[in-house]
């Protein structure tokens, strides 16, 4: 099942095949690869920092045979320290306890619009302390806040229309008859 040897030169097209001596090769003069030079031995302790033998850290790229939660070998200089385990994936959706550090965003807009429109003020905190209590997240003060200051401007803004409302219509009614 052999293939006999291609006659006539060859392509310069087709890629040598590795089964295939290169052109003007003498079969006879084969060497084999020289073997690489041994590396010398290591001597039978370590450099200093290692600690005592037998508490060797693996070579680089060797599984380490650390015990889970136990404490890391001391490091050492020139070695990258062992990588933590991954944790294993949970469910998808919504974290279900409170974002560490997290005020609820609508109990800042709730204090944000007491002062600029006291009206979505006082909606916002409602929706700011409905969410705070289901999610425990922080901002129940601030969301308490826009909605004392909330009610507090609403209720001085309708103060300031009805007073205004009435200066007119007294106005109106004083005029001289002429």
């Amino acid at each position: 099942m052999s293939q006999p040897p291609p006659s006539g030169p060859p392509d310069p097209d087709r890629p040598p095949s590795p089964w295939e001596p290169p052109a003007g090769h003498d079969p006879s003069s084969y060497e084999p690869p020289a073997e690489p030079p041994s590396a010398p031995e290591p001597p039978p302790y370590g450099p200093p920092g290692y600690g005592p033998p037998g508490h060797e850290q693996p070579a680089y790229g060797q599984p380490s045979y650390e015990q889970p939660g136990e404490p890391p070998h001391a490091p050492q200089w020139g070695h990258q320290p062992p990588y933590t385990p991954q944790v294993p994936y949970g469910q998808y959706g919504p974290p279900s306890g409170p974002r560490p550090g997290g005020t609820n965003v609508l109990a800042i807009l709730s204090l944000v619009f007491a002062f600029v429109f006291s009206p979505a003020g006082i909606i916002l905190g409602h929706l700011a302390k409905r969410q705070i209590r289901t999610t425990g997240e922080e901002g129940d003060q601030l969301a308490t806040w826009g909605l004392i200051l909330g009610y507090v401007f609403t209720g001085l803004g309708v103060l300031a229309c009805c007073g205004w409302i009435a200066l007119v219509v007294v106005a109106g009614n004083s005029s001289p008859n002429y």
